[in-house]
C-alpha cells in the first residue's frame, strides 16, 4: 500500500491548490514544501507582499496629491520605512498561516523539507522516503538573471530583494519593463527614489495590446518613471554602496551608463525544477527547461504531472491553482478542464491594467475581422468623482458574430472589472449581451459597457 494517493511537491499557488482540492476529492494528500511556511514565491516574496507596498505606495500618492482637493487636511504626511515593511510583512503572515490552517481543516499532510523523485512512485524529503501513486511536480519558478549582472540581493537585486531593502534608495534602475518591473518600479517612484527602466525591446510590456502599452507608459511617464528602450544590458559593476548600469543603445551600438544605489533585476523567471532528479528519472523536457506535459498534465512517466511555472504557459499564479484543481479532478477520475484563451492577466499599478484574450496585433496576424468598442474614463462619473479619469476599457469582438475575442482596460480597479468580459467569453457572449445587461451607477463597470456599446451603436456617455 503506497502511504498516499497524491504527493504535491510545492506549497505554492498551484501545489497548495492541488493538495486541498484532491483531498476534497477524497485522496490521501500531503504537500513538500521546503520553506518555512506555505504560499511559495507568490505569498511569501511575490503577488502579496508587493501589492501590500503598492497599496501603501498609492495611498501615499492619495495624500500627497489628492487629499488637500478633498477638504483632508493632515499636514505632509512622513514615510516610515520600516513599519511599511513589518505592515507587509503582517500580510504574508496572515496569508501564510491561512494555507496551514486550511491544510489541517483539509487533512493534508505538510511534508517539511525539500523533496526529491528517486523513482517514479516514490518522494524522498530529508532522510525519509514516501510512496505516492501519484506524484505533481508544483515546484514554480525562479528570477533569471542576465550575463555580467550578478545578483547580492543586497545592491543588485530580484523582487526578492526589492521587497527587503533596508532604506529607500535615492536611485533605482530596473532592467526588464515586464509585470515585476513595472510595480516594483512605480513602488519606489512613488515613495521618492528616482526610477529608470532600461528595456532591451522597443516597447514596454511585451505582448501587451500595443495601444494600451503606449498609454500606460505615458502614464508612468508623467508619475516621475523614465523609460530606456532598445537597450542591450551589457553588465552591472557594484561597490559597496553603489552600481553602474552599463548598456548599449541597439539602434546605433552607443555606449552609456547609469549610477544607481539599487539595480532590480526583472528579466523574468526560469522553471525551478533543480534537484528533483527529473534527467535521471527520463522525463521528458521542454527546451526551455519547462517540463513537458501532455493535455492531462502528465509527463511522459507514469503517475507523475506538473502544473505551474513548471511547465508551458504563463507565470501566473492563477493559472498555476487552475491547473492544480485539474489535475485533482484527473486523479479522482473525474475531467479536469483549463480554459488557456480566457486566462486574464492584471498589472496592479495605479491605474492597473488588465488583459484577457486576443490583442489586435493577434488579430491582424491571424487575419481575422474584428470590431472595436472603447470607452474613456474621464466620461464615466464614478471615475472623475475619485481622481482616476485616466484610460479607457477596449473591447474586441468578431466583426460578424459580435462574439467577445478580447478586453483590455487601463484604469481604476481593472484587475476586477476584467472578470466580467471573462466570464462572458466562458459562455461565448456577444457585446450586445453585455451592452444589454444593466450595470449598477455609480461604478467603474459602466466603463465596460460603454465599450460594449461602441460596438454597436455607440457609447452613450462618450
Amino acid at each position: 500500500m503506497a502511504d498516499y494517493d497524491v504527493i504535491v511537491i510545492g506549497g505554492g499557488p498551484g501545489g497548495y491548490v492541488c493538495a486541498i482540492r484532491c483531498a476534497q476529492l477524497g485522496l490521501k494528500t500531503a504537500c513538500v514544501e521546503g520553506r518555512e511556511t506555505l504560499g511559495g514565491t507568490c505569498l511569501n516574496v511575490g503577488c502579496i507582499p508587493s501589492k501590500a507596498l503598492l497599496h501603501a505606495s498609492h495611498s501615499l500618492h492619495e495624500a500627497e496629491h489628492n487629499f488637500e482637493k478633498m477638504g483632508l487636511n493632515a499636514g505632509k504626511v512622513k514615510v516610515d520605512w520600516e513599519k511599511m515593511i513589518a505592515y507587509k510583512d503582517d500580510v504574508i503572515g496572515q496569508n501564510t498561516k491561512g494555507i496551514e490552517f486550511l491544510f489541517k481543516k483539509n487533512k493534508v499532510d505538510w511534508l517539511k523539507g525539500w523533496g526529491s523523485i528517486p523513482a517514479a512512485g516514490k518522494v524522498q524529503v530529508g532522510d525519509e522516503v514516501h510512496t505516492a501513486k501519484n506524484i505533481v511536480i508544483a515546484t514554480g519558478s525562479e528570477s533569471a538573471s542576465l550575463p555580467g549582472v550578478d545578483v547580492d540581493e543586497k545592491i543588485v537585486v530580484t523582487s526578492t530583494g526589492a521587497l527587503e531593502l533596508p532604506k529607500i534608495p535615492k536611485k533605482m534602475v530596473v532592467i526588464g519593463a515586464g509585470v515585476i518591473g513595472l510595480e516594483m518600479g512605480s513602488v519606489y517612484a512613488r515613495l521618492g527614489a528616482e526610477v529608470t527602466v532600461v528595456e532591451f525591446l522597443d516597447n514596454i510590456t511585451p505582448g501587451m495590446d500595443a495601444e494600451v502599452a503606449r498609454s500606460f507608459q505615458k502614464l508612468l511617464k508623467k508619475q516621475g518613471l523614465d523609460f530606456i528602450l532598445g537597450a542591450a544590458v551589457q553588465n552591472v559593476e557594484t561597490t559597496k554602496t553603489k552600481a553602474k548600469v552599463n548598456y548599449k543603445l541597439r539602434k546605433d551600438d552607443s555606449e552609456h551608463s547609469l549610477d544607481a544605489d539599487v539595480v532590480l533585476v526583472a528579466t523574468g523567471r526560469k522553471p525551478y525544477t533543480d534537484g528533483l532528479g527529473l534527467e535521471a528519472l527520463g522525463v521528458a523536457m521542454e527546451q526551455r527547461g519547462q517540463v513537458k506535459i501532455d493535455a492531462h498534465w502528465a509527463t511522459n512517466v507514469k503517475g507523475i504531472y506538473a502544473i505551474g511555472d513548471a511547465v508551458v504557459g504563463p507565470m501566473l499564479a492563477h493559472k498555476a491553482e487552475d491547473e492544480g484543481m485539474a489535475v485533482a479532478e484527473v486523479l479522482a477520475g473525474k475531467h479536469g478542464h483549463v480554459n488557456y484563451d480566457v486566462i486574464p492577466g492584471v498589472i496592479y499599478t495605479a491605474p492597473e491594467v488588465a488583459s484577457v484574450g486576443k490583442t489586435e496585433e493577434q488579430l491582424k496576424a491571424e487575419g481575422r475581422a474584428y470590431k472595436v468598442g472603447k470607452f474613456s474614463f474621464m466620461g464615466n462619473g464614478r471615475a472623475k468623482a475619485v481622481f482616476q479619469g485616466d484610460g479607457f476599457v477596449k473591447l474586441i469582438v468578431d466583426a460578424a458574430t459580435d462574439r467577445v475575442l478580447g478586453c483590455h482596460i487601463i484604469g481604476p480597479a481593472a484587475g476586477d472589472m476584467i472578470h466580467e468580459i471573462c466570464v462572458a467569453m466562458e459562455f461565448g457572449a456577444s457585446a450586445q449581451d453585455i451592452a444589454l445587461t444593466c450595470h449598477a451607477h455609480p461604478t467603474f463597470s459602466e466603463a465596460v459597457r460603454e465599450a460594449a456599446l461602441a460596438c454597436g451603436d455607440g457609447a452613450i456617455h462618450a
